[in-house]
């Protein structure tokens, strides 16, 4: 989806999400608006547009994963400084566009005195001046949109990866696994797209999943997927173990392969020994997060990365649109 021209946003990328950013210009008919970066001796950092943005449709891409050059932390304290810096310089409107939105896992107490950093991560993109918050999948929705007085958008990637793994999955029975109980809402929207997008029927199951601070255990599976291909859907990868768990239980269980579609991946520096020795026959994850850690050949090969840039140009032109920027 284009916007006019005549009437475009400034849209902004940060640091590691400049080339993401630039292919959502581009599908959008647009160029990236500049940003001044510079980092001090001692670790500080100055960040401001370098683009007129008064008056304007402010978009702020910034994908909020750890990488080899900024934390997780550094990514989030730049974005809050630089949406309160537009709003400064007179921004109509700012958007915070995070393909993936950091500390989204911790959305409840499971222990006395837990922190809930999904809330105060919304407390801390307010304050800074944050008009919307645009992303992808986060591991609780209801929590999320819960979690902000501003408005949210939250983007579903299922379809993405319906269509990437429905050539491979036009013949034989098919069975989506979620690879725990907690995960059955998400997997369940995702059969049913997938069998729509079939024309046939397809089957759904859960592995069993026990949490003890880092332990993971558990090792049955509910539902049958013998002689099936096996679909595991989850939110995001991280250390891998969940993952390699649901797909041994699925090869126990006879499953002819297993393949598993999972949006956002983290990979902890565990993950890539962790899931280059799984029972699995392909991953597919988005483009929110470069997978800088999977250095594996054997996971690299079984590895596919699928674009979410054409869904997010989307809600972009859609926020912008003259009746969106009309609303509350």
């Amino acid at each position: 989806m284009k916007v006019d021209a005549a009437k475009a946003p400034a849209l902004f990328a940060l640091g590691a999400s400049a080339a993401y950013g630039a292919a959502v210009a581009t599908a959008l008919g647009l160029t990236l608006s500049d940003v001044d970066e510079r980092t001090f001796e001692d670790g500080e950092h100055k960040t401001r547009p370098a683009s007129e943005v008064a008056g304007r449709d402010v978009f702020v891409i910034a994908s909020l994963f750890g990488d080899a050059d900024e934390s997780v932390n550094d990514k989030f304290v730049r974005l809050l400084f630089f949406i309160a810096a537009v709003r400064d310089a007179g921004a109509q409107r700012v958007v915070a566009v995070c393909p993936y939105l950091a500390f989204s896992r911790k959305d409840r107490r499971t222990e006395r005195g837990d922190p809930v950093t999904t809330r105060y991560t919304a407390a801390l993109l307010e304050a800074s001046g944050v008009d919307c918050v645009v992303t992808l999948d986060v591991h609780n929705q209801a929590a999320f949109e819960n979690a902000f007085r501003c408005r949210t958008v939250h983007l579903d990637a299922a379809e993405l990866f319906v269509a990437h793994y429905a050539p491979a999955l036009a013949n034989g029975a098919v069975v989506v696994v979620s690879p725990d109980a907690g995960g059955m809402k998400r997997a369940e929207a995702f059969r049913r797209l997938l069998e729509t997008r079939l024309g046939r029927s397809v089957g759904g199951a859960f592995a069993e999943k026990h949490r003890s601070g880092a332990v993971v255990t558990g090792n049955a599976l509910v539902g049958s997927v013998a002689g099936a291909t096996a679909v595991i859907v989850d939110d995001l990868v991280s250390a891998g173990t969940t993952l390699a768990r649901a797909a041994a239980a699925c090869r126990h269980a006879g499953a002819a392969r297993v393949l598993a579609a999972a949006t956002h991946g983290v990979f902890a520096p565990e993950a890539d020994a962790t899931l280059a020795d799984a029972p699995l026959d392909a991953i597919a994850i988005a483009d929110t997060i470069v997978p800088w850690r999977i250095v594996d050949p054997r996971l690299r090969a079984r590895l596919s990365v699928v674009s979410s840039v054409d869904l997010v140009a989307n809600a972009i032109a859609a926020l912008h649109a003259p009746e969106a920027a009309a609303g509350p």
